[in-house]
């Protein structure tokens, strides 16, 4: 029996060897098959095993920075940590002894409480999750700074990680928000990012990088196989948009602004200020605005107000007006006409005085004095309707800018009925853009070039410096000649400097200011009549400065302030205007000069008279008296009587006596126009700004029919040939050392 259940068993060894043997023989058939062909089912099991160990990283690319004028950064990428934990044990068990998971809970959450916006107790329920690999903290764990990133990490806190992150930086708040706009990540793709407003949207394919990617295997638990080496595609950063505001010039708008809105707490405010010679605009801001990194305040007004919205401009529109008149040469200061009152059909138009009017007084003085009658007439009598359309036409006025900033809208030129007609002609009935009436300003301040407003100079590509886009100077018109825009500017400076002057809030000590203030009805969208009551209109200045060859021009406008009983409303406007002028004015190096304050008078007759006599009027007046000849008896003089004559002209007086040119270094074209004038010469010029050279020379003898031919310059093109003059003595007086060096050592040889 024994031996019977022996054999048994042996043969059932072998009956589960020979199983066994079989099975693995299988198994290894099968595995020397798969290996050798890689094939499975149809599946290569080589790409299958890939597909899922291979991972794909996004590589974020980096969004095109946003540079000032001067390549201060504005906006660009910046890197912030989005903070992690890791709470599973089974993280750490290839590792027990340097754990990768959190270890100590109640310790982590009250340091971390420390760093990041949550309590203790909050971050503790996050840790004790069950049944997950790792957490985030929501908001409070997004965003980490380098510097709070650093801290943590000092405390050695076993499972923290800190994910890199490209985040959009202002480096300012409140700066050029609605100019600048901001950027948003998509809900649906957390690694794109798009721009929302301003530049940001409008050159958003510019600024928007090209992502990278990295490709490598790894395991499970996302852990990269060693001695693989990844597949990586660099990602290409976005491209640099270089913008023409001047960092300086734009706080200095934020922070008048700023106050204003303080103190007065207006509806709406608006802020330009540009460089008129070319376009360029140096700093745009407005009320209500949102702070760009927070966003904060954005839900108030989403429109760049100086671009989208179109308004009553009020009487700054007057600036053009009055060109036109100037430029047909139909305009004399020293006419006079009835004020208070003028009808025409549809309607009487009044002056602000309540249609009382000032009585029977100058064009000039109507200036001053804002008359709405006087530009009444000017436009309707003067120039005519047809004649005036045009000239809103030459100004830019029926079309937009072409400002490359999104969304700009045009204006509403009410023109078809008399009444429309004529309250055009003052700025009511007829709504424009801010950024309109700043173009066509550029003709006032750039002898009669209108120059097209512009934000971005340049976008080019950061690593090659290969230039994308890029807006030059652009001439947008030329409304009016050089010698009207002179005028222009000489009329409106008596704005501000006459006692009869609507601009006197606007002098600024040391600078000579020339402009046109505004005061605009509101109408109501529900009556369509305008708004009663002190504070509801939108008060506005344009301002030229300085006002011999403006550097800027500024644009400020206040709606609905709350101004206390007696206060006007040029008051915040001011308060705005004038530190920003004066501190931009400062900055640019252009020095303030000790003048006397401005005049205006009217011309005598001194034909007939001595040249004492007119030394003697003119005594300790801020005018510039010039005697040609040098007889004692006035037979000419080139201003006529009752005219008006303003602070820095030049009056010139012929005299009985032999003719001689003067001295015509820095006259005007309008004073040598004059002189040639008064001596029945023929004039010729060359040029742009004022007298550099002129043929012929000082002393000799005029005669009538004479050629008298000038070549003009800019101020700047002054200055160079002055350094350039300079620089030559200096060459010349290290010549003449070097001379004299070397005739001493040859004394010493």
């Amino acid at each position: 029996m024994v031996s019977k259940r022996r054999n048994n068993s042996i043969i059932g060894i072998f009956v589960l060897l020979a199983v066994f043997t079989l099975l693995f023989s299988v198994v290894g058939v099968r595995f020397f098959y798969l290996q050798s062909k890689q094939t499975a089912d149809g599946r290569n099991l080589l790409v299958e095993s890939q597909k899922r160990h291979s991972r794909t990283k996004t590589l974020l690319a980096q969004r095109g920075a946003i540079l000032d004028r001067n390549g201060v950064v504005i906006a660009d990428d910046t890197v912030s940590y989005l903070l992690q934990a890791v709470v599973s044990k089974d993280a750490s068990r290839d590792t027990p002894k340097n754990p990768v998971h959190v270890v100590d809970k109640e310790l982590t959450a009250k340091e971390l409480s420390k760093y990041i916006e949550m309590p203790e107790e909050k971050i503790l329920n996050i840790l004790e999750a069950e049944n997950v690999y790792q957490v985030e903290f929501g908001a409070a764990g997004r965003n980490i700074s380098s510097r709070v990133k650093e801290e943590i990490e000092k405390l050695k806190l076993p499972g923290l990680i800190f994910v890199p992150q490209s985040k959009r930086f202002y480096k300012s708040g409140f700066f050029a928000s609605h100019v600048i706009g901001y950027v948003q990540k998509d809900s649906d793709n957390n690694n794109k990012v798009t721009g929302m407003l301003g530049l940001e949207k409008e050159f958003d394919k510019y600024l928007t990088g090209i992502n990278g990617e990295m490709d490598y295997l790894a395991d499970s638990k996302n852990r990269i196989y060693p001695g693989v080496k990844p597949k990586i595609t660099p990602p290409k950063a976005g491209a640099t948009v270089e913008t023409t505001i001047d960092r300086k010039i734009q706080t200095f708008l934020e922070d008048a602004m700023s106050k204003v809105q303080t103190e007065f707490t207006p509806v709406k405010m608006i802020g330009i200020v540009a460089n008129p010679k070319t376009g360029e605009i140096l700093a745009m801001s407005q009320r209500p605005t949102f702070n760009l990194n927070t966003k904060e305040g954005l839900e108030e007004n989403w429109k760049n107000l100086a671009i989208e919205e179109s308004f009553e401009p009020g009487s700054t529109f007057k600036i053009f007006t009055l060109a036109a008149a100037v430029n047909e040469g139909m305009f004399n200061p020293n006419a006079d006409y009835p004020s208070g009152q003028y009808t025409v059909p549809g309607g009487t138009i009044k002056d602000h005085n309540g249609g009382k009017g000032w009585g029977r007084i100058t064009y000039l003085e109507g200036l001053q004095r804002s008359s709405n009658v006087a530009f009444s007439k000017i436009a309707m009598e003067q120039l005519g309707p047809d004649k005036f359309m045009e000239y809103i036409t030459r100004f830019g006025f029926d079309n937009k800018t072409g400002i490359n900033l999104l969304n700009e809208a045009t204006s509403k030129i009410q023109y078809k009925y008399p009444i429309e007609k004529t309250t055009t002609s003052f700025g009511q009935g007829t709504a424009v853009t801010p950024i309109q009436q700043i173009q066509a300003a550029t003709a006032i301040a750039n002898q009669g070039k209108m120059m097209q407003p512009y934000v971005v100079s340049k976008i080019s590509d950061p690593t090659t410096k290969k230039v994308l886009y890029e807006h030059k100077p652009t001439v947008a018109g030329e409304p009016i000649t050089p010698d009207t825009a002179k005028q222009v500017l000489n009329y409106l400076e008596t704005v501000v400097t006459s006692e009869a002057g609507t601009g006197k809030p606007y002098r600024i000590e040391g600078y000579q200011i020339a402009g046109k203030t505004g005061t605009a009805q509101i109408p109501d969208p529900e009556t369509h009549k305008y708004l009663f009551g002190d504070k509801n209109y939108i008060f506005s200045f344009m301002g030229f400065a300085p006002k011999d060859d403006p550097e800027i021009v500024v644009y400020v406008a206040v709606q609905q302030p709350n101004i206390q009983i007696g206060q006007l409303g040029s008051l915040p406007v001011s308060k705005i205007f004038n530190p920003v002028v004066e501190n931009t004015l400062k900055y640019l190096n252009i020095k303030p000069e000790n003048i006397a304050k401005a005049q205006s008078v009217s011309m005598p007759d001194f034909v007939g008279k001595t040249s004492a006599d007119v030394t003697a009027f003119f005594a300790g007046k801020s005018f510039s008296p010039i005697f040609i000849g040098n007889g004692s008896t006035i037979v000419s003089q080139s201003i006529q009587p009752k005219q008006t004559i303003i602070q820095g002209e030049k009056v010139l007086f012929a005299t009985d006596g032999a003719p001689k040119i003067p001295n015509l270094t820095g006259w005007s074209l309008r004073d040598a126009n004059r002189l040639s004038s008064l001596m029945g010469m023929k004039l010729t010029s060359k040029g742009n700004g004022y007298v550099a050279i002129q043929d012929p020379p000082e002393g000799t003898i005029m005669n009538k029919g004479d050629l008298l031919k000038i070549e003009l310059k800019t101020p700047t093109e002054f200055l160079l040939s002055a350094k350039e003059e300079k620089e030559t003595e200096k060459d010349t007086v290290k010549d003449k050392g070097k001379d004299t060096e070397s005739k001493k050592n040859e004394k010493k040889e």
